[in-house]
């Protein structure tokens, strides 16, 4: 088994600054690519930013240059700065799990909330 664990959400206001933090544990033979996602009320879950095991990093186009993500280990972070009350979501850290060698399972936490006032 493998869990994913979220932290470092909350409630912020516009224009202030959050990291994202998730840890990785358990059978992990390596890790793949970490991410994270949202998912805003009615909307579908959408990648946000993700980085690669050599470290090549992807941002969805509305958080570009504003968002940082990182990884250590079997940790992932996301620092986003000049927060806007449209990032308002809950926010799922994923990452893709080899088991073991040849065999890549997908793993999500359990979502931390967002909130950011105008």
């Amino acid at each position: 088994q493998v869990q994913l664990v979220e932290s470092g959400g909350g409630l912020v206001q516009a224009g202030g600054s959050l990291r994202l933090s998730c840890a990785a544990s358990g059978s992990i033979f390596s890790i793949n690519a970490m991410g994270w996602y949202r998912q805003a009320p009615g909307k579908q879950r959408e990648l946000v930013a993700a980085i690669t095991s050599l470290g090549s990093t992807h941002y969805e186009d509305s958080v570009k240059g504003r968002s940082t993500i990182s990884r250590e280990n079997a940790m992932v972070y996301l620092l986003m700065n000049s927060l806007k009350p449209e990032d308002t979501a809950v926010y799922y850290c994923h990452a893709g799990v080899s088991i073991r060698p040849g065999v890549i399972v997908d793993y999500w936490g359990q979502g931390t909330q967002v909130t950011v006032s105008s």
